[in-house]
């Protein structure tokens, strides 16, 4: 059991305020697909899974292992598997997810295992490059694609979708509706030629905040379960739902002249109090954060953190705090506390919220 004293709690009410607030923005027959990769964007894709198990349509995650750790926790909901690998597609079939096929090798390789085992229109997803150019087929290549579905009853696509590159830019509005029109083109041959309508899905977070008109029949929300919206008006309608906190291990009072942490980086100009807490930057704290550049809360009174953050702990600055070993820290509670995070740290919210360590215990609160 993890009994870290640094804990990260997830608060399933935020969650479902923000998944309420974009259905309020979605036709009442779209579906939601709620993103849970990256350990639930740092926090625990299980626990949030379970959690919105009953409130959405599917569920998507990066890689085979995490849809695997799911279905062992009983979660019963479509899973799209995001990047499968080739390696992995016979446990993607014993665990019933669902792959994205987005290229002919891994497209050919798993219509060989359907074909082999056999299975009967096994659902599958396939992918289109539009200009993100990361993972996806082609436009050139929806003839070949057609021509091997009509061959085999083994599998059955699912959905096609794509994904934007720059949503939440307003300078890329043009670029963004080009993406929208070529994948509807590519989606309006399938539709011609198949004897089935798979569903179609193009926008993420800010997809849904900016390109209401191209919600297809489902949308993926990612970020926005977790409070942000990548736009500070969005945002600030959101609720936050990583709360991270820990405690004073040791407090020091340092004379001056005195140094702290590592490389003597912090040198006290006069009599100084600090506290010492237990997270660094293998918790997922940016080392960018020292020497003054972040803070925590303690007794709700900023804390600068001083010198270099260490592996497993940071020193902060109390002298002005009245507090003691055992105290409450909080390293952040609210969208802004992470956005400053994220700037000192010379990033953005996901990072600073998927970097968050697997060592920090993580609860879900169910209000």
């Amino acid at each position: 059991m993890n009994t870290n004293v640094t804990v990260l709690e997830i608060n399933g009410t935020a969650l479902e305020h923000n998944l309420h607030y974009f259905k309020k923005k979605l036709a009442p027959e779209t579906k939601i697909l709620a993103v849970v990769k990256a350990f639930g964007y740092g926090s625990d894709g299980v626990q949030v899974a379970k959690f919105l198990e009953d409130k959405v349509a599917y569920f998507a995650v990066a890689y085979t292992q995490e849809g695997i750790a799911l279905r062992d926790a009983g979660v019963k909901t479509p899973i799209l598997v995001l990047h499968p690998q080739i390696p992995n597609l016979k446990a993607i079939i014993s665990y019933r997810l669902e792959p994205n096929l987005y290229n002919f090798k891994i497209f050919n390789a798993f219509l060989k295992l359907a074909d082999e085992a056999p299975l009967m229109n096994y659902p599958v997803h396939i992918k289109f490059n539009t200009g993100l150019n990361r993972l996806g087929f082609w436009h050139t290549d929806v003839p070949k694609i057609l021509s091997s579905l009509k061959e085999t009853s083994h599998i059955k696509v699912a959905s096609l979708f794509s994904h934007l590159a720059a949503s939440e830019d307003p300078e890329e509005q043009e670029f963004t509706t080009n993406q929208i029109h070529n994948f509807a083109y590519i989606v309006k041959q399938f539709y011609s030629h198949l004897s089935y309508e798979p569903m179609l899905h193009i926008l993420n977070t800010s997809g849904v905040i900016n390109y209401p008109k191209a919600q297809f029949d489902m949308v993926r929300i990612g970020i926005g379960l977790y409070g942000f919206g990548n736009d500070e008006t969005e945002t600030a309608a959101l609720k936050n739902t990583h709360n991270l906190t820990s405690i004073i291990s040791q407090i020091h009072l340092i004379e001056p002249g005195e140094t702290v942490g590592y490389n003597r980086a912090f040198v006290a100009k006069k009599a100084s109090k600090t506290a010492t807490i237990p997270i660094g930057h293998a918790d997922g704290l940016s080392r960018k954060l020292g020497n003054n550049k972040g803070y925590v809360l303690i007794n709700n009174k900023k804390a600068k953190i001083i010198g270099n953050v260490c592996m497993d702990m940071i020193m902060v600055d109390v002298t002005l705090i009245d507090c003691q070993e055992g105290d409450a820290v909080v390293i952040f509670n609210s969208q802004e506390m992470i956005q400053h995070i994220s700037n000192a740290s010379e990033t953005i919210p996901y990072e600073t919220l998927t970097a968050i360590s697997a060592r920090v215990q993580k609860k879900l609160k169910r209000e």
